[in-house]
C-alpha cells in the first residue's frame, strides 16, 4: 500500500470520529465562518479594515503591542511573509545578508528555500539538531552578522525552549555584538507558562518578534510582527511589496481577537495537561521529548515502524470513533516511530491516563 493510500484511509477514519484529543476540534467551514460573524457582534466591531488599516486589524495590532510591550505591530496574512519582511529590514540596515539561524528552523525546513531565493539571505547555523541557542554559539559565528533568529520554541525538536538564564545571556550577547535578534514566536503564547513571566518581559529579550494567530489561538490565519516603530514601518512596505496588503483582512483579524480573548488565558491549562500526559506516557515505557514538555506540544517516540503504528491508529479510530493522535513518521533512530501531540481545548476533555493507555495500545498492539 502506498503512503498516499494509507493517508486517505487515515483521513477517512479521522473524519468519521466523534471526538479527537489533539490539536483543535474540527469545524466545518460554515461553523468556523459563523463563529467569526458571531464574534464580530460580540466584540462590537462595526468597521472593515481597508488594506490592513483601521477596523479589527488595528485593534489586533493595539492588543498585541500591549501584550508584548513593543512600540509597534503590523498584521500580516502569514508568518512566512512576516519573518521574511523582518529579516529583510534588519539585513538591509546592517548591510549584511548573513543570518544566524537554527538548522531546524521553519525557514529552512518548510519554506521551499524562499527566504534565500527571494531575499538572498546567507544562513549560518546558530544551532544544529535538538539544542537551544546560546550566547557562545552566536559569538562563535564571528563578526559581520546581519541578524540572528531564534525559534521560540524550537518546534522540530519537540518545542524546546532555552532556560531564562540562557535566553538572557543570548540577548545580551546579541546587543554586545550589535546583531539584531529576532524571535520566531509562532508559539510564544504557548511558551509563556514555561517562563512564568509576562509576555512583555519575554519579548523584551528580542529586537523584534513574530507571533502566529492560527496555531494555539485557532484563528483562521494571520500573524503579526512586533518591534521598533521604524522597523515595523519598513516591514509594512515589504508586506505591500510581497502582496500581503489584501483589500480586507477583517475575518482573520476577528478570529485573532477571539483567540486572544478565549484561548490565550488557557495556555497554562494546556501546558499542565501536556505535562500530565507526558508523565503517564513515560510511566508506560513510552518516550516523550522533551521530558517534561516545555510547552503544550511535544514529541512521542515508540518502538516500531511508522506504517505499522499508523495501521493500528486507523483500526482504533474505525472501532472507537475517537482520534487518539495524529500522524506518525519514522524517527531518525532506526526502529522507532515519532508523532507530535499538541494539547488545546479538545485535550482538556480527556483524562491523560486514558489517553496514555490509547497510545500504548496503538504503539504496541
Amino acid at each position: 500500500m502506498s503512503d498516499d493510500e494509507q493517508m486517505e484511509r487515515f483521513r477517512a477514519a479521522a473524519k468519521a470520529c466523534r471526538t479527537t484529543v489533539f490539536w483543535h476540534a474540527p469545524r466545518t467551514p460554515a461553523e468556523a465562518l459563523r463563529a467569526v460573524a458571531d464574534d464580530v457582534e460580540a466584540l462590537g466591531l462595526t468597521e472593515w479594515d481597508v488594506y490592513a488599516e483601521r477596523g479589527p486589524v488595528a485593534e489586533v495590532e493595539r492588543q498585541v503591542a500591549e501584550l508584548l510591550g513593543k512600540p509597534a505591530v503590523a498584521f500580516f496574512p502569514s508568518g512566512v511573509m512576516a519573518q521574511q519582511a523582518a529579516l529583510r529590514v534588519w539585513t538591509d540596515r546592517t548591510h549584511s545578508k548573513r543570518v544566524a539561524i537554527p538548522d531546524l528552523s521553519h525557514l529552512l525546513k518548510h519554506e521551499d528555500d524562499g527566504p534565500r531565493r527571494l531575499h538572498g539571505f546567507e544562513f549560518e547555523f546558530l544551532t544544529t539538531g535538538r539544542e537551544t541557542a546560546k550566547a557562545e554559539g552566536l559569538r562563535a559565528l564571528g563578526p559581520g552578522l546581519g541578524a540572528a533568529l531564534v525559534e521560540m520554541p524550537l518546534r522540530d525538536a519537540g518545542c524546546l525552549l532555552p532556560t531564562w538564564e540562557e535566553l538572557g545571556e543570548l540577548s545580551a550577547a546579541a546587543r554586545e555584538l550589535g546583531v539584531p535578534l529576532h524571535a520566531d514566536g509562532a508559539r510564544i503564547w504557548e511558551s509563556q507558562p514555561f517562563y512564568d513571566r509576562p509576555l512583555a518581559e519575554i519579548a523584551a529579550q528580542f529586537d523584534s518578534i513574530y507571533v502566529s494567530f492560527y496555531k494555539g489561538l485557532e484563528a483562521l490565519a494571520g500573524a503579526a510582527l512586533a518591534g521598533p516603530e521604524d522597523v515595523v514601518d519598513e516591514a509594512r512596505v515589504w508586506r505591500r511589496r510581497m502582496g500581503g496588503t489584501l483589500f480586507h483582512l477583517t475575518p482573520f483579524a476577528v478570529s485573532a481577537l477571539s483567540g486572544l480573548r478565549d484561548r490565550l488565558p488557557r495556555m497554562g491549562e494546556y501546558a499542565a495537561w501536556a505535562r500530565d500526559l507526558a508523565a503517564e506516557l513515560s510511566a508506560r515505557g513510552l518516550r516523550p521529548t522533551p521530558e517534561p514538555p516545555h510547552t503544550n506540544t511535544f514529541l512521542v517516540h515508540v518502538e516500531g515502524e511508522a506504517d505499522a503504528v499508523v495501521e493500528r491508529v486507523i483500526a482504533f479510530m474505525e472501532r472507537e470513533k475517537i482520534q487518539p493522535c495524529g500522524g506518525w513518521w519514522d524517527a531518525p533512530v532506526p526502529g522507532f516511530a515519532t508523532t507530535e501531540v499538541a494539547a488545546h481545548d479538545a485535550a482538556l476533555e480527556h483524562d491523560p491516563a486514558q489517553v496514555a493507555d490509547w497510545f500504548l495500545e496503538v504503539a504496541r498492539g
